[in-house]
């Protein structure tokens, strides 16, 4: 059973980078390292207000499948 919880949290964790990676993409490199854009803010709309929520549904998923491994391999 721990082994499927495993592999779903390499999976999870693979997605959440990509689409970190991704929400970044008009940044620049200076933006993938930490550095400011000095940009202005801007709402987001379509693909990136849904990849916005995808990633915060990823990381929670990721946050309750971690506690369900650590509570199962007891």
């Amino acid at each position: 059973m721990e082994q499927y919880f495993d592999i779903a949290l390499i999976i999870i964790s693979i997605a959440l980078v990509a689409s970190i990676i991704l929400q970044s993409k008009g940044v620049g490199l200076g933006g993938l390292a930490g550095g400011d854009s000095g940009g202005v803010f801007t709402a987001r709309r379509g693909i990136e207000k849904t990849l916005f929520y995808i990633t915060i549904g990823l990381g929670v998923l990721f946050v309750v499948l971690t506690l369900i491994t650590v509570i199962v391999s007891r």
